[in-house]
């Protein structure tokens, strides 16, 4: 005989059990790549990129503020352009190469003081480039420094957090420490200051990771907007050097010659200005014609210095700016003497070559400017906040302040470095 089992029918009113489902979270906006991309970002690089955001919009703010509070003319009634905000000082020499090149005449130029050959080619080349999609040279300058900034800052907060258990902290620490800086506001300019730190900071990160190709090929991206990608090289080559790996001491060797990279760009503009003006050194006489950069020793430049910071021989403003000047030189044997005591010696390599280069001329001149390119400072600031918590509350109290002071100063079209 055969049983059946009686089968039981759900009630209509009571639901199928179903598996829980996930909460999607808020839904993003915004096009599909544009959502890829953030999801590619750790969340450390997003914040780090927030706050990027936020001091940029802080900086154009205080353009806005003084087109309005220093227009042309005392007794102006209407505001001067906010774009003319950033054409300031060393701008102008970048726009003139990228729309000129270095040697063809424009108008209004002296060839006498014409110093255009002491600013290297990388920028006022990816300015043109630029240009040919954006038709106002300002634009295309204030965008390449806002995109390779994004790129810098990220940069710098892997860098901060390499080997750290915090290192989220670490990297957020270095960028706000860097992004308030005093001398700020040539980051977000149409300076090479961005553009540098965009090509050096990764070439430094690879170096650390042992990528000695890839480290090779940016710093000599990085040397093709400033000498200071030598001193770069320098270091990344120290590091080379000293990397402990047995196992791969032979194909370290190897990798000696990627780290000699930037020495080809360096050298063909040298070369390139060789076959325009006859000069081996025509680099080096513009930079001593215009910048007075010839040789003086350390004593001399700081007896220069320090008399046209106190000695009235300047207006206060530039008597000002000199006693900037020797406040950063200041900071920087400071960090050289951490880091030989610490025995981080491709860091120190590379500071010590910068500030032998820029304490060495007649006197100190755009020392403040650098400090933006000297990593181990902003890292170093981010290590010792997170171990002493005093340091980060004395910076933003009176060191960030000279942020805001330094942007006012540039906008205005005062001298500031």
């Amino acid at each position: 005989m055969t049983t059946t089992l009686p089968t039981t029918k759900r009630s209509a009113s009571r639901p199928a059990h179903r598996a829980p489902t996930r909460d999607p979270g808020p839904v993003r906006t915004g096009a599909p790549e544009q959502r890829r991309l953030l999801d590619r970002l750790p969340p450390t690089d997003l914040r780090v990129l927030r706050l990027y955001l936020f001091t940029r919009l802080g900086l154009w703010l205080v353009a806005y503020c003084t087109a309005w509070l220093s227009p042309a003319g005392s007794d102006a009634r209407t505001p001067a352009p906010w774009l003319s905000r950033w054409e300031q000082w060393d701008w102008v020499h970048y726009q003139h190469i990228g729309q000129y090149g270095y040697f063809d005449p424009f108008p209004g130029v002296d060839p006498a003081s014409d110093n255009r050959v002491a600013f290297f080619p990388g920028f006022p080349l990816l300015l043109r480039g630029v240009h040919t999609l954006i038709t106002d040279w300002t634009v295309a300058g204030l965008l390449i420094s806002l995109v390779s900034g994004a790129v810098a800052v990220v940069a710098l907060a892997r860098i901060a957090g390499l080997g750290r258990p915090d290192s989220a902290r670490a990297g957020q620490r270095a960028t706000g420490f860097l992004l308030l800086s005093p001398a700020a506001v040539f980051l977000a300019a149409g300076y090479t200051e961005s553009l540098f730190l965009a090509f050096a900071l990764p070439a430094w990160l690879a170096a650390k990771n042992r990528n000695w190709p890839i480290a090779g090929v940016l710093a000599a991206l990085a040397t093709t907007t400033r000498i200071s990608g030598l001193f770069l090289a320098t270091a990344i080559t120290v590091e080379c050097l000293l990397a402990r790996d047995d196992r791969r001491g032979r194909r370290r060797w190897r990798s000696l010659p990627w780290c000699a990279l930037p020495v080809l760009p360096a050298t063909a503009y040298t070369v390139y200005l060789h076959a325009n003006t006859g000069d081996w050194t025509a680099w080096k006489h513009a930079q001593e014609r215009g910048w007075y950069r010839d040789f003086h020793t350390p004593a001399e430049a700081f007896r220069n210095t320090w008399r046209n910071a106190f000695d009235h021989l300047q207006t206060t403003g530039y008597a000002w700016e000199f006693q900037l000047e020797l406040a950063a030189m200041a900071v920087g044997v400071l960090l050289l003497f951490f880091l030989l005591l610490r025995r981080r010696w491709p860091e120190a390599v590379f500071i010590g070559l910068n500030l032998w280069a820029l304490g060495t001329s007649y006197w100190y001149l755009s020392i403040p400017r650098a400090t933006l390119l000297w990593w181990p400072l902003w890292t170093g600031l981010a290590h010792w906040s997170l171990r002493r918590t005093w340091v980060k509350e004395a910076y933003v109290g009176v060191v960030a302040p000279l942020t805001v002071v330094l942007a006012v100063t540039f906008t205005s079209g005062h001298w500031a470095g």
